[in-house]
């Protein structure tokens, strides 16, 4: 039941997919060891090979040693004294033009799928995710109750500035269209080329982004930080 937000993202490719898996750790001292790597990229090759989703799946898989998943995962923990957990994967579409990665170390990992052949490119666009992580492809995908939300705020704040209606509704629409620029792949300056966009450069490829998936180590988990002056002077107390 210990909370384990640490761990290693891993990536397994083939000629025509790829699949990227996050497991846990309680430490960043454990993601490191030998024991755990091997587990890791043990269960990623597993996963590929068999095609298998979700990754509560997994966990009857047999591993090349011929133990299952669960079976390494529980040796695993006993060996390395923490809790070890399978977190999430995703396996990309076998029918995308192109499947491209980018692993940065195994604390960021980003596959995407492209409508033509062009691994290059899709490698590229990976490592644009994997550094300005953006939360959809295009602007138009952005949910339109976050695209409210964005401009109940902007349309506040421009109130209080005094100028005209129309002036004010001209200033929320340009900050909205920055805002979805921002968050959307399509719309953010490419990190390889900051002059030109993702979008603009797909397009000279004539290439179109069908899908992305990015993990980040960690993210969306609730860490518990302990103040360690205050456990200490409880115990000092209760002592």
């Amino acid at each position: 039941g210990r909370i384990a937000a640490e761990g290693a993202i891993c990536i397994v490719e083939n000629a025509k997919q790829a699949v990227v898996i996050e497991i846990n750790s309680e430490t960043d001292f454990v993601s490191r060891d030998e024991n755990f790597v091997a587990f890791v990229k043990a269960v990623t090759e597993a996963a590929l090979q068999s095609g298998v989703t979700p990754i509560e799946a997994l966990s009857v898989l047999q591993l090349k040693d011929g133990m299952t998943v669960e079976e390494a995962r529980q040796a695993l923990v006993a060996k390395v004294g923490e809790n070890v957990q399978l977190r999430r994967l995703v396996l990309s579409n076998p029918n995308a033009g192109t499947v491209g990665s980018y692993l940065h170390g195994n604390r960021i990992g980003v596959i995407v799928e492209l409508d033509t052949d062009n691994k290059d490119l899709a490698r590229d666009i990976a490592m644009h995710i994997a550094a300005s992580k953006p939360i959809v492809i295009s602007p138009d995908n952005v949910p339109q109750d976050i695209v409210a939300k964005e401009k109940e705020i902007y349309m506040e704040q421009a109130a209080t500035s005094g100028k005209p209606q129309e002036i004010i509704e001209k200033m929320v629409l340009g900050r909205l269209k920055k805002y979805l620029d921002e968050v959307s792949l399509t719309g953010q300056p490419f990190v390889k080329d900051p002059d030109v966009t993702v979008g603009a450069l797909l397009n000279k490829h004539r290439a179109k982004v069908l899908a992305f998936h990015r993990f980040e180590v960690g993210e969306g988990i609730e860490k518990v930080s302990e103040d360690f002056r205050e456990a200490v002077m409880s115990q000092v107390k209760s002592g």
